[in-house]
């Protein structure tokens, strides 16, 4: 995995420090910010392929500097947290990251889920469905640019919200369960993820819907799952 660079910001240096022996001990390339600030500078600069973020930190944290991200780039952010509770979690979701770990994590545990999102972000046509471009009344798809676009006005999606996207309309009219879309689109077993999916369901309504609360093209099918109307 020579040719991927990861961005690690943490204002503590001995973290940053310790992720990239673990990163590089992979053949990845890394590169080191203290603050959300520094981070952005890196990203206008550098090609970086993965960012790891810690929460709290100076000048720019990391909440914000996911909403300044987020307006230009749709690479995977994995957020860092002292923190446990679920509702750091969820708020990391919402503000864009793809995935979360709280302070200490299992290095272990870091490096499968970098080389998963990797995995996911780098390789395309992750579906079965073998048309390149889907429309769904004005909902459109684009699996070959990897962009959604409504009435002809694109639309931003985190790499997850995407993926989330691309495989309902591969598959229009058919009714995806909660586990069945974690374990599709995360590539690892499905252990108490309704929040985590409900969270990026949310977010996405928000994005294409003209009304979320009434959805013309997202809709929940009550105690089975989620599908994109035909």
């Amino acid at each position: 995995m020579s040719e991927f660079t990861v961005l690690v910001v943490d204002d503590e240096k001995e973290i940053r420090d310790a992720i990239e022996i673990y990163l590089k001990n992979e053949k990845m390339n890394v590169l080191q910010a203290s603050d959300g600030i520094e981070a952005i500078e890196l990203l206008n600069e550098e090609i970086v392929h993965l960012i790891i973020l810690d929460i709290m930190m100076p000048r720019l944290d990391g909440i914000a500097a996911t909403f300044r991200i987020r307006e230009q780039k749709n690479i995977p952010i994995i957020m860092l947290s002292a923190k446990s509770e679920d509702t750091d979690k969820i708020l990391g979701l919402q503000i864009g990251a793809d995935d979360y770990l709280t302070k200490p994590f299992n290095p272990i545990e870091l490096i499968a889920r970098v080389k998963s999102q990797l995995r996911r972000y780098m390789t395309l046509g992750m579906y079965e469905g073998k048309n390149s471009i889907i429309n769904l009344s004005g909902l459109t798809l684009d699996k070959d640019a990897r962009e959604v676009a409504i009435h002809g006005e694109a639309v931003k999606l985190t790499p997850i919200e995407y993926r989330i996207v691309e495989l309902l309309m591969s598959y229009p009219g058919r009714v995806f369960s909660i586990h069945d879309i974690y374990e599709r689109v995360w590539q690892e077993p499905c252990y108490n993820a309704e929040n985590t999916v409900a969270v990026h369901i949310r977010k996405i309504r928000e994005k294409i819907e003209i009304d979320p609360k009434n959805p013309r093209y997202l809709k929940v099918v009550w105690g089975v799952g989620y599908k994109m109307e035909k």
